[in-house]
């Protein structure tokens, strides 16, 4: 049988145990609550509305057409408007529009990132993350997160033994996928101070910031960045709006425009013309706001559904994190459970969740589990939690 020529970098594309687990749960027969994905219940996107947009925006022929590279001037004028009276305000040679956050991210390695670079990493971290900087050859520096996000001073330690500096780091600093975590201000600050010492691209990556249901706010890193040029920006309306959209956005140094113009058209020319329609109608119909009040109400009650799930079920036997705002919890069993061994049994039981070995290039994640709350009722999450006890409860007497 002829060996087919791969490219060397065919082998660093790992894929998404994430993303896999969609087609796996479209393959079940029995009710499974579905605590794997990270997106919003059905009930949660405004359906209603984006019809009611679609009728007069995807009616219109010149919909159908190509779009601008960087974006069409609807929808950048909204995004625009949008940040206009928040710290991320940005101007208009700093934004590019793409396809969902993944594509931000994909942009960001590909511009920074040779074979061989250092990549520094959140441990645990987004799967889709830190899969996108192995797919450009990359070598993981997995740096742990504490209730206070990514600690800084373990990173500086381990780039110091490791004796090079990063050419870049990866960091989800709001609402962590998967943990939850926020940074403290102290360590956004200092991880901005490195970021200038070593002369890394901080890449920021943050979908849940406008998601926040408890505490004070915190200033974004693009927000304390004031413009560096080391920093650059993803983000999406996937967590807001509808993931299915496939739209997003980048804020980077206007030094970068025409490189992310050139990349992008590599790539797919432009990011799918009607659904910046769509989006850019949500938002010059003043719909956002309403619409996250609404969602940061529900999700702060599903947390607290879950919590209170993970009490009755699972007191001494896990913990798990309390974030003030996003989708995950991050759950951590005391006694040595095999998450990935559980998956299975989990499922037939009818509960679907993300193993944290998912979450972590070199595995460090075996007795922890990622848990979306915001894709259930709180009468789904409290049987969905029972579930995974009964579960846990079969593998132990196994």
């Amino acid at each position: 049988m002829t060996e087919l020529p791969l490219a060397t970098r065919a082998t660093d594309l790992v894929g998404s145990v994430i993303d896999s687990s969609t087609s796996l749960l479209a393959s079940q027969q029995h009710d499974i609550v579905r605590f794997a994905m990270g997106s919003p219940a059905p009930e949660a996107v405004p359906a209603d509305t984006l019809r009611q947009i679609a009728q007069v925006e995807l009616g219109r022929p010149d919909a159908y057409d190509y779009a601008a590279t960087e974006g069409d001037p609807r929808l950048r004028d909204a995004v625009l408007g949008l940040l206009d009276d928040t710290p991320d305000r940005t101007s208009p040679e700093r934004l590019l529009i793409t396809a969902g956050g993944m594509q931000g991210l994909d942009l960001a390695f590909k511009l920074f990132v040779d074979p061989g670079d250092l990549v520094v990493v959140e441990s645990p971290t987004y799967t889709n993350g830190s899969a996108t900087a192995l797919s450009y050859q990359a070598e993981l520096l997995e740096v742990p997160v504490d209730d206070d996000g990514m600690q800084v001073d373990t990173l500086e330690e381990m780039v110091t033994r490791a004796g090079r500096t990063p050419k870049a780091i990866y960091a989800i600093p709001t609402f962590q996928n998967p943990s939850g975590a926020s940074m403290s201000v102290q360590r956004r600050e200092r991880l901005l101070e490195l970021t200038r010492e070593w002369g890394s691209v901080l890449i920021d990556d943050d979908p849940y910031g406008l998601l926040r249901f408890e505490g004070d706010d915190v200033p974004s890193l693009h927000a304390l960045a004031d413009g560096d040029p080391l920093v650059f920006s993803v983000r999406t309306f996937s967590k807001i709006v509808g993931p299915g959209l496939r739209v997003g956005w980048v804020d980077a140094d206007p030094s970068l425009q025409q490189l992310l113009i050139n990349a992008k058209q590599a790539m797919d020319t432009c990011t799918n013309l009607p659904l910046q329609r769509l989006v850019a109608g949500f938002l010059e119909g003043g719909h956002l706001q309403g619409h996250l009040d609404v969602q940061r109400a529900a999700y702060h009650e599903r947390k607290r559904a879950m919590q209170d799930a993970l009490t009755e079920h699972f007191a001494g036997l896990a913990r798990w994190t309390d974030p003030e705002g996003g989708f995950f919890l991050w759950v951590t069993f005391e006694t040595g459970v095999d998450t990935e061994a559980l998956f299975e049994t989990a499922l037939a039981e009818g509960v679907a969740y993300i193993p944290g070995n998912a979450f972590s290039p070199s595995k460090r994640f075996p007795d922890a589990l990622r848990l979306c709350f915001a894709s259930s009722t709180p009468e789904r999450i409290q049987e969905g939690v029972a579930r995974l006890r009964r579960a846990v409860d079969s593998i132990r007497q196994r």
